[in-house]
């Protein structure tokens, strides 16, 4: 007991201040272009996004600490694919952007969403969060960038969530991408949203390639679960 405590106790601050520092990303991209503090769709995005951060980090420290650490590193690595180095490359820019849009929608009122569609885009966002951590609870190797981790024993995951899709991380994102926009009241940046997606796709289908070539039994497992985001869809 007291080993498990060494091996994780440092991980949990760390991974608190990481959390603080997002949550701050998030905060200025959005109230600084909004100019106001006055926009209680951006305090309800920030409080889920903290509870599901925090809650999240205490969890993994816990019960899965060497997937917390992997969680925890750069989106650009030595061992990264560098098709994928150029797709992250691409998607930061976009995910980053798209907050700013949003907080500039709200400070010029280009758009606005009914109050009731606001409070879907919130419990959209509470979904997202409960998936993500279900894919986290099944996938030990669930790392940021794309690679086989043969150090860690890399095995195919087929149970939880990836019974029914390839990729439900990123399905979880497509609940994100639908629900930030609705909760911040940005038709905007609702608009924008299949944009993040887009490049999502083109990496789940580079990632398979790698997978089948590289990962035993992914194949296999692709021959069974047929839908990649989004069971009967794709």
């Amino acid at each position: 007991m007291t080993a498990r405590t060494d091996a994780t106790g440092g991980k949990v601050p760390r991974a608190g201040l990481r959390s603080l520092l997002w949550l701050a990303i998030f905060a200025l991209l959005l109230f600084v272009p909004a100019g106001t503090l006055r926009w209680p769709g951006a305090w309800v995005f920030l409080a889920i996004m903290a509870v599901a951060s925090f809650w999240g980090s205490a969890r993994l420290a816990r019960h899965d600490p060497a997937l917390l650490q992997e969680r925890m590193r750069s989106p650009f690595q030595r061992d990264q694919k560098p098709w994928d180095r150029l797709l992250m490359g691409a998607f930061l820019p976009l995910w980053f952007g798209w907050y700013v849009l949003m907080g500039l929608d709200w400070r010029f009122s280009w758009s606005s969403v009914p109050a009731p569609l606001q409070g879907l885009g919130a419990v959209l966002l509470c979904l997202c969060m409960l998936l993500s951590w279900q894919v986290l609870k099944e996938n030990s190797y669930a790392a940021p960038v794309v690679k086989v981790q043969k150090e860690r024993g890399h095995k195919v995951v087929s149970t939880g969530p990836y019974a029914y899709v390839r990729h439900p991380m990123y399905a979880s994102v497509i609940l994100f991408a639908l629900g930030a926009p609705l909760l911040l009241g940005s038709r905007w940046g609702l608009f924008a949203s299949p944009l993040l997606v887009l490049v999502l796709a083109v990496r789940a289908v580079m990632e398979e390639r790698m997978l089948k070539a590289e990962l035993d039994g992914y194949a296999d497992y692709a021959a069974r679960v047929r839908y990649r985001f989004v069971p009967l869809l794709w």
